[in-house]
This record gives structure tokens, sequence and C-alpha cells, in this order.
């Protein structure tokens, strides 16, 4: 697999998904905290044969739930076969029908090839308010990227790749085509509607998505009824957002805490937290330690246990510990 997908964000699976049923399975034995990449088998015309490749994604705007960044792959002259799966803008077809494409997509497993990128909303809101501020454009940039290093490590013969684009085309394009100066690179407005291996792609992405949803394990120990579609607008969203607020922890993972919504949500149902700001002049001096003092072994009395942490944090899995 690429470098990007063995990031210490992402985690790989070796995992076969063969229809929807294994692909709920697959998601819901994951960690909601974690990015998860999966590649399907990678069938043996796409290694011999000049491929198309298409990426796209799915939950972009929701305020909850992952953004799931997809692509497929076929050989040039097997196109028809995304005709006959009927492939169209993932957005233009009922959860039904892309749930019934899907199930195709995964029968065609020796003729074309797929994969996605579960991208966790914790780890969108952290690139997002890191202090080295990494954009939702860059998220996605850097998805769609390690989508193609992936397929070609593993040795898919990628000659074409279209895209749908976040942000400028032009720009975007130009940006893969200075990272893969070998390969013909498209990027355009709306190409899930225009190149059918990027509808592929946008029904992969989608489908996960919405299952990623359906399964969804909250590990904060809440029992959620219903949360909507995630979408700002949804009025069964709205509630979730204030009847799940924590007013000193916030929210569960399934919320994407960088976003407006829950930050005005946040406003109107937490506890509001002041920080007291120290002057530099008001501090007191520092002590004097004797040099002697650092050599001197404490007794099991004078040790420290260890701290026990609150349950909000082994519940989501944090610790006191700082990566760099």
């Amino acid at each position: 697999m690429s470098e990007f997908a063995k990031s210490k964000n992402t985690k790989l699976v070796t995992t076969k998904i063969i229809n929807l049923h294994t692909l709920e399975s697959f998601i819901s034995e994951r960690d909601n905290f974690q990015n998860v990449f999966y590649m399907s088998p990678i069938p043996k015309v796409c290694q011999e044969y000049p491929c198309i490749l298409g990426i796209d994604e799915a939950g972009r705007g929701p305020v909850l739930g992952p953004m799931v960044y997809g692509t497929a792959f076929i050989p040039i002259n097997e196109q028809m076969v995304l005709e006959e799966l009927e492939c169209a803008d993932s957005k233009a077809l009922t959860e039904e029908k892309r749930d019934q494409i899907f199930d195709k997509i995964c029968e065609k497993s020796n003729k074309m090839g797929w994969a996605v990128e579960l991208i966790a909303p914790n780890s969108i809101c952290n690139s997002m308010l890191s202090r080295s501020k990494h954009s939702l454009n860059q998220v996605s940039m850097d998805s769609a990227v390690g989508l193609i290093k992936a397929a070609l490590e593993q040795k898919v013969n990628v000659e074409h790749v279209f895209v749908d684009t976040v942000g400028k085309p032009e720009k975007y394009q130009a940006y893969l085509k200075s990272l893969f100066p070998n390969l013909n690179i498209v990027v355009a407005k709306k190409a899930d509607s225009t190149y059918p291996v990027v509808s592929a792609a946008s029904i992969c992405a989608k489908v996960t998505r919405d299952h990623a949803l359906k399964v969804w394990n909250f590990t904060e120990g809440i029992d959620v009824k219903a949360y909507g579609s995630g979408y700002p607008g949804d009025p069964v969203t709205k509630k979730f957002l204030i009847d799940y607020c924590d007013p000193v922890f916030g929210y569960p993972h399934l919320v994407r805490f960088s976003w407006s919504t829950a930050v005005n949500a946040l406003e109107s149902t937490a506890y509001r937290v002041d920080w007291e700001e120290i002057d530099d002049e008001e501090k007191p001096p520092p002590q004097t330690t004797s040099i002697t003092s650092f050599f001197k072994v404490a007794n099991n009395k004078e040790k420290e246990k260890p701290k026990k942490l609150h349950e909000f944090f082994t519940q989501r899995s944090l610790s006191r510990d700082v990566q760099f």
C-alpha cells in the first residue's frame, strides 16, 4: 500500500469485501476514531492492460460521520462494463439502487477494482484545528493522492485519471500532474456525472459512508435512537446535536466538532469556560532548587501512583502522550 495509507492516522486491513453484508461487517469491526483504508483484490487484467481510474468523495459537508474518498479502476477496453452496471452520479440514485450497483461492482472483481478511505470525524477536525492548519481541501487532496499511489503500488496499469474537483479544477489538476507527470489527468466539476468510472468511485464512497453511519458504534456508551443524515439542515441531526451534547466534554466521536453547526450548538448547550491569562510580571519567581535534590531516591511512600484517566478519555482512546 502507499506511504499515505501507511501513515499513523490510517489503519490498513486485509479483509475481503465481496458484497454489502461484508462491507457492513468490515466497518462495524473498525475503530471509529481511526482512518481506515481498504482496497479490493487487483484483477490481473488491471495490471496487464491500460486502465482508467476515477476518484470521488462522499460526506464532505455533513456535521456527522466520516468523509469517504473512493476510487474505481478498470481497463480502457472494458469500459462498457460500467454502462452495464448503470453507474451514474450517486447523488442522483436512490439508496437502494446504489446498494445494488455496489454489489454488482463487487461481482465484477475479475474485471475492475475499487478502494475507499474512511476519514474519521475527529481526524478531519484535528487537521483543521491543529496549530499548523490543514484545510478540508488539503485533507481531500491527500486522500485522492493516497488512492492513486496505492493503485500504482499494486501494479495497476493506470493511464488516465479522472477526479471530481475540490476548489479550482485547473489548480488541482496542476497539483496532481506535478506528482504524477506520467499520467493523463483530468480534474473537473461534476466529474461523477460525466465520467462513468468516477460515478463508480462515487457509488463506492457513498455506499461506504451510508453504511458506516448505520453501524456506527458509540464507544461513549450512549444509546442513540436516531441522528438523521448528518447534514446541518436535517432537523433530526439538529436535535441530536442538542440532546447528546455533554455540557462539559461536548460530543461523541460521530460529530465533527469543528463545524459551525456543532460550535453553535455547543455555545447554547454546553458550559461556558473562561481561561484566565496570567501576565508574566505576575508570575512568582522560580524557586531555587539544590542540585543534590535531583539525586535523591524517593521511598515508596513518596512515589506517586499514576492518576487514573477519567472514563471519558478511556472511552475515546485518549492518552496523556503527545505525538509529533
